[in-house]
């Protein structure tokens, strides 16, 4: 299937807004980008709620949605999930092989997410340095990447082909020094993150970054058209 008017994507640089960026950069298809500025509070806007009751980003609107009438959509798993359908790519078709995406999947929302966004907010920037806390959710971390190095131990993906798991993972399982993690205990994640960033679509992706300042341009400024086709 080809996307004719793009996607509108809302967005914040965040490893939650990199999984839809990096599944449209690997479609292929047109999208817009909304800048929700979270340090000055877009999130909580009006307009935004309408689309994301719970103030998060990611979130989309699909002008070509089901029944070719308009969609709308927050939770990053869930998009992902959409595009895969909608597309036919990335998200297999086949019960087995789309039960081990939703593991993986399922495994990074409820776990790799909560437990990294925890461990870099008490081991990097608590103003109070609790031990516990650190100890307690660094050692879950580093749990979280021995449980992935062994998965990948004997594949290159974590489902077996590239998929929406992998999307979902990449941004949070980069950037590891910032959460205690000495990525030589786990060499193969190492290599998957390595094989990640050399796709194309996945550094475009990864490369974005917010304007300098929003509260210099316009609303209209502030949303920049990216074409997928290149």
């Amino acid at each position: 299937m080809t996307e004719t008017a793009p996607i509108e994507l809302f967005y914040w640089p965040t490893p939650n807004g990199q999984k839809i960026s990096i599944m449209l950069e690997e479609l292929g298809v047109p999208y817009e980008l909304r800048f929700i500025n979270i340090g000055k509070g877009d999130q909580f806007k009006p307009e935004f709620l309408a689309i994301s009751p719970n103030n998060r980003i990611p979130a989309i609107t699909d002008p070509d949605g089901p029944d070719g009438k308009p969609i709308s959509m927050f939770e990053s798993g869930a998009i992902l999930m959409y595009l895969g359908d909608k597309f036919g790519r990335f998200y297999p078709s086949e019960t087995r092989a789309r039960t081990i995406v939703h593991e993986w999947l399922c495994w990074q929302i409820g776990g790799v997410g909560p437990i990294f966004g925890q461990t870099h907010h008490f081991f990097r920037y608590a103003d109070e340095k609790i031990p516990y806390a650190i100890d307690r959710f660094v050692n879950e971390t580093n749990r979280l990447y021995r449980v992935l190095n062994e998965r990948l131990e004997t594949r290159d993906f974590v489902a077996g082909d590239y998929s929406i798991a992998d999307m979902a993972l990449i941004g949070w399982v980069r950037n590891w020094a910032n959460r205690g993690v000495e990525i030589e205990d786990y060499p193969h994640v190492k290599a998957w993150h390595d094989r990640m960033v050399a796709r194309p679509a996945v550094d475009r992706a990864l490369a974005i970054k917010a304007p300098e300042s929003l509260d210099l341009v316009s609303d209209q400024d502030a949303k920049k058209v990216l074409f997928g086709q290149r």
